[in-house]
């Protein structure tokens, strides 16, 4: 049977990438579903874009409900099972009977294990960039990049060096200056790739709000302070996109990746390993636990410890929640464990007000000098819900229920008109 050519051709517009289209995703990491419902919290840029816009109740992470791997869900579509990234950053396994170390600067073809958004709208023929994304390093699919540790080489470093934009004293002192810089000239670099390049997708990742909620704990007065200062870089995105002259064709999100949880207690897994036999240093174990605030992996380094090591993650530990294993990390959307692969041989979860970290000596658990904030903790607890506010061209008035954070990169997609193989998107929120 003969497809008649006009229905052919109005298949094909059906799926064919717009490039007068722009899609703009900013993340303001940590950024807690809660504040956002607080009244109490100054936030009339985002309100605004809800009132004007969709928005979500909240948006669930993924397990971990750390950094990396829910950027990369957002961008990807699927969890952690599906994309692989874990951590912030790639863990390496040192060998037999050393501590696994997290290495963050690693290829994003390598970290990635998922197909991305980015990389189909390159595919499509439209523009990308990104600034301060994560698990994106040395991405060949984006076309203007502005990254965590920028460099007076960079293509975009350049161009703003030329016009003044930054500094190269502010470029060549960065690692030693603190994030309520680097937002501020994340917020200049995307300003910069808005007016000059007008990308069909940019991906704006800002840090502050983490740091300071990891310092002073969630609900804060820190804490809503550096979350009232996110509020007001959104408006600077706005007044580029208008600057642009690209108001009518952009979608705007913003998002989080996580909430936060403020403790008291710290658990010290590596701690409890090493009183028992099991580690003498990082360079040599038996198991090796790498904290995650909420959560924490166990790892076995030596085989014929496997046993002595399970066990004693497994025994009471005072905070401790939950011990998953690997028959359930399916249900918890982990990926299954790989003989030497990425993967932990145990996860632990701690109890409200409890966190890991990674000391090695000393007491199993010990009380804090003053409330600390920690996100990892399982994604069925909802002060990890993080945000999703979506706003312009394409996207309806409407406030809806809990929303995925895996449905964020078939939305993107659908908006510069291609399809991202998932088959859920937020309808709710497209015209």
């Amino acid at each position: 049977m003969r497809i008649p050519a006009l229905l052919l051709l109005f298949s094909v517009a059906l799926t064919a990438a717009d490039p007068n289209r722009h899609v703009i995703v900013v993340s303001l990491d940590g950024f807690p579903a809660y504040t956002l419902r607080d009244p109490s919290v100054p936030l009339p840029v985002l309100r605004r874009l809800m009132a004007e816009g969709a928005s979500a109740q909240a948006m669930t992470p993924i397990n971990p409900t750390v950094t990396w791997p829910n950027h990369t869900a957002m961008v990807t579509g699927v969890n952690a099972a599906g994309h692989g990234v874990i951590y912030n950053g790639l863990p390496v396994r040192p060998g037999v009977g050393k501590g696994l170390r997290i290495e963050p600067w690693v290829p994003k073809p390598e970290l990635v294990q998922a197909r991305t958004v980015y990389d189909a709208a390159h595919e499509a023929g439209l523009t990308t960039a990104e600034i301060d994304w994560v698990a994106i390093y040395r991405p060949p699919t984006i076309d203007w990049s502005f990254p965590e540790l920028p460099s007076a080489d960079g293509k975009v470093e350049k161009e703003m060096l030329a016009s003044g934009e930054v500094t190269s004293d502010e470029l060549a002192t960065w690692n030693k200056t603190t994030n309520i810089l680097h937002d501020d000239v994340w917020m200049r670099a995307a300003a910069h790739i808005i007016e000059k390049h007008k990308p069909n997708l940019l991906l704006v990742h800002l840090l502050l709000t983490d740091q300071i909620q990891h310092a002073y704990g969630g609900k804060s007065q820190g804490a809503n302070t550096a979350l009232i200062l996110a509020d007001r870089q959104l408006q600077r995105i706005l007044d580029a996109i208008d600057r642009a002259g690209i108001r009518d064709t952009t979608s705007l999100f913003v998002v989080s990746d996580h909430g936060f949880k403020a403790y008291h207690h710290a658990i010290h897994p590596n701690a409890i390993l090493r009183q028992k036999g099991l580690l003498r240093s990082a360079q040599d174990c038996d198991g090796w636990v790498i904290s995650e605030g909420g959560t924490a992996m166990v790892y076995v380094t030596r085989e014929e410890k496997r046993q002595e090591v399970l066990a004693a993650m497994r025994e009471p530990i005072p905070g401790v929640s939950q011990v998953i294993a690997p028959e359930e990390y399916a249900k918890w959307g982990f990926p299954a464990p790989v003989h030497n692969g990425r993967m932990a041989d145990l996860v632990l979860a701690a109890s409200p007000d409890y966190a890991f970290d990674g000391v090695m000596q000393g007491a199993p658990v010990t009380d804090t000098a003053g409330p600390n904030g920690a996100h990892g903790y399982l994604n069925t607890d909802p002060d990890m819900n993080a945000i999703l506010v979506a706003w312009g061209a394409g996207i309806r008035h409407v406030q809806t229920g809990p929303k995925p954070n895996v449905d964020v990169a078939p939305t993107i997609a659908r908006l510069l008109g291609f399809e991202f193989p998932k088959a859920s998107v937020l309808g709710e929120f497209l015209k």
